[in-house]
């Protein structure tokens, strides 16, 4: 059974503003689930609705089959009873407390006898590998650390449930990848479920069992990370994953028995999709194409100018203009390409989308050819 189910939860601010509207979701048991979406789309409040922090003002929440809310019934579990820990993005550890004490004292509140408080402390600083700084005050930590030390405070109560918002949004760049590694571990180890909200889609990539994409409160797609890279519900999921982001292709079609030919303004592609489409014999479409299947070619293929350049080493991202159209692509490997020099450059595999220009949603993903 799911260890936290959302049913139609709706919260509204004042008359006229809806932060999370009639969200559906399904969290099962052990799974790491991110609620990702640009500032303001509602994923912080939908975290703070599951912890109890946070009133809906419509529908039911369900953790570990007990309902903790339902407008309609008149329940509200408190936020010490629904078993759930919490993990803030700025910490909120006490300054004046040692590591020791700053896990200890929820405990303490809690009632553990001092031999099992003793116990769970020193286990969950090794798991944490905080072992060393246990008599240190906060000051004394630097930024990993002291994320450490409220991750091991939030853990040492055994949540079945762990909610984070945003918790490494203060950290530097490397020790923020050494801390999502760090987070991966944990929840192999610990095999609680972990809510994450986040608005970094590299973050929810690489950690997520599966992600939750929201956009101005509505759910947009919930499924795992590859799958929304891969197959985006519409344009707004494809656009959000992945950087460099995808490459969206404005484009007539005309349904050529099973294919459809798309002129691209500059160029020509026939498309031919991986399962039979039902399509009308012309309509006006968004061709979606990710960077990396881009392929650089010799001198066959559609003519581009380099724009820019910019390797990294391990691959190369440009971004190349064909008459008025911009496309990146990523060439992989140590490779650099001089600025304003002539290229050519084809399509390759099956994994391009087409979305319907009006409706934005994703038709079927297919293969291309180049007809001029």
């Amino acid at each position: 059974m799911p260890t936290i189910r959302l049913v139609d939860i709706t919260k509204k601010f004042g008359k006229g503003s809806i932060a999370v509207n009639h969200l559906n979701l399904e969290i099962k048991d052990g799974d790491f689930v991110s609620l990702l979406g640009p500032s303001g789309c509602g994923k912080t409040t939908t975290l703070r609705m599951i912890a109890g922090l946070e009133t809906p003002s419509e529908g039911e929440i369900y953790i570990d089959d007990q309902l903790v809310f339902s407008d309609a019934k008149g329940v509200n579990v408190s936020p010490d009873k629904r078993n759930v820990g919490f993990l803030f993005q700025n910490y909120a550890l006490w300054p004046h407390m040692t590591v020791y004490k700053n896990i200890s004292f929820g405990l303490e509140n809690m009632k553990w006898p001092k031999e099992k408080i003793d116990a769970r402390v020193k286990e969950i600083c090794q798991t944490m590998r905080i072992e060393e700084y246990i008599q240190r005050y906060p000051s004394e930590l630097s930024g990993g650390q002291q994320q450490r030390v409220a991750i091991a405070r939030t853990l040492a109560p055994n949540p079945r449930v762990l909610l984070m918002d945003e918790p490494l949004s203060n950290l530097d760049a490397k020790l923020r990848n050494d801390m999502r590694a760090e987070l991966k571990r944990l929840h192999m180890t610990t095999g609680a479920t972990f809510v994450y909200v986040t608005h970094d889609q590299s973050e929810a990539m690489t950690l997520s069992s599966k992600v939750c994409l929201i956009k101005e409160g509505v759910l947009q797609q919930y499924c795992p990370p590859l799958a929304l890279y891969g197959e985006p519900a519409n344009l707004f999921c494809a656009d959000f994953m992945g950087n460099p982001t995808m490459n969206f292709i404005p484009c007539h079609g005309i349904k050529k028995d099973q294919a459809v030919e798309l002129t691209c303004r500059h160029f020509s592609v026939l498309f031919t999709p991986n399962q039979p489409l039902t399509l009308p014999a012309e309509g006006d479409y968004v061709l979606g194409v990710r960077p990396e299947f881009v392929k650089v070619r010799g001198e066959e293929g559609i003519e581009g100018t380099v724009i820019s350049s910019l390797p990294s080493g391990m691959e190369t991202t440009l971004s190349l203009a064909v008459k008025d159209i911009t496309l990146s692509a990523v060439a992989f490997g140590s490779v650099d390409f001089a600025m304003d020099s002539v290229i050519h450059f084809g399509f390759e595999g099956d994994r391009y989308i087409l979305f319907d220009a009006q409706s934005t949603e994703n038709l079927g993903l297919g293969s291309l050819q180049i007809l001029n």
